[in-house]
């Protein structure tokens, strides 16, 4: 038994011509994995610079008095601006815009916040089939139920106002709030309510001190993620906008498609300042949360 284990140890024992081929093994697969995080990286720097090349395309048409054949064009002008300004009546595109996103995110905040705790806290029957109701909207694409919905609101006259808009918007953002706030609440330890009624607090007081503080940073995001949805939403905004109750996509697309001549820049123009004003509101909105660390947040809180 003694002379057995050495033999099987020096049996097991890698030789001097397994070496060679274990390096080119480690260097085979070495290469493959430099050539896949090449075609990755290749793949993600081309699909920016399309993008960069395309926004810059339409920002320096849109600062171009002639640009016909040449790399740069033969002056820069902000005299489109000034026009898209008066033409488009973008003062009262953007007030509408403002109304409308203001008014979605609050509903949306306030209506979407009590439906996603009662899902994270209250167990009963139908659960997963009622939160498969309040994600449709996110699921089916707008067109699907957007139609219907504009036509029963023109059915009762409420198409084409400023209500009808919110309401319009409020069908997806609604949800956006649920999916969202559902599983941050239930990141929520439970005990917190039961330490609070211990101590003497009433619902009001367990909401105001204990509960709201950690529900901030999971409704900013939702917030956000509804702000920035409701502006680039076009095709429910597009059903039931009438000519007074027209946000900035949709006052953007009739001013492509519509009839006449208009000068190419002054479209530029309103497309840049469309731009301009989602990255301002996007900007100033990630400076009070950040999407990724809500789940940090809750947990530095409980600590």
């Amino acid at each position: 038994m003694t002379t057995d284990r050495p033999a099987a140890s020096l049996q097991s024992r890698p030789t001097a011509e397994d070496a060679p081929s274990a390096r080119n093994g480690n260097r085979r697969t070495s290469l493959a994995s430099r050539a896949w995080t090449a075609l990755v990286w290749g793949t993600m720097l081309f699909f920016l610079l399309n993008v960069v090349l395309l926004i810059a395309t339409v920002a320096v048409n849109s600062l171009a008095t002639r640009w016909f054949g040449t790399l740069l064009p033969q002056g820069f002008t902000l005299h489109w601006y000034a026009q898209a300004w008066g033409d488009f009546q973008l003062a009262s595109v953007l007030w509408v815009t403002v109304e409308v996103v203001g008014a979605v995110v609050l509903l949306s905040v306030a209506l979407g916040v009590p439906a996603a705790y009662a899902l994270a806290r209250v167990q009963f029957r139908g659960k997963r089939f009622a939160m498969l109701v309040f994600l449709l909207p996110l699921m089916v694409p707008p067109v699907t139920y957007g139609i219907p919905m504009a036509t029963a609101m023109y059915r009762i006259g409420l198409a084409g106002t400023l209500g009808g808009v919110i309401l319009a918007n409020l069908v997806p953002a609604l949800p956006f709030v649920i999916l969202v706030m559902t599983p941050f609440i239930e990141q929520i330890d439970p005990a917190l309510e039961s330490a609070a009624r211990i101590f003497g607090a009433n619902t009001w007081r367990y909401f105001r001190y204990v509960l709201l503080p950690l529900l901030v940073p999971g409704m900013l995001a939702a917030g956000l993620l509804v702000l920035v949805r409701t502006i680039g939403m076009f095709e429910l905004t597009f059903f039931t906008a009438g000519p007074a109750t027209q946000t900035l996509v949709v006052a953007l697309y009739y001013a492509v498609f519509s009839t006449g001549v208009r000068a190419p820049q002054s479209i530029d123009a309103m497309a840049m300042i469309y731009m301009a004003i989602t990255l301002v509101w996007v900007l100033i909105a990630l400076q009070f949360v950040s999407p990724t660390q809500i789940v940090s947040r809750v947990k530095e809180q409980r600590r």
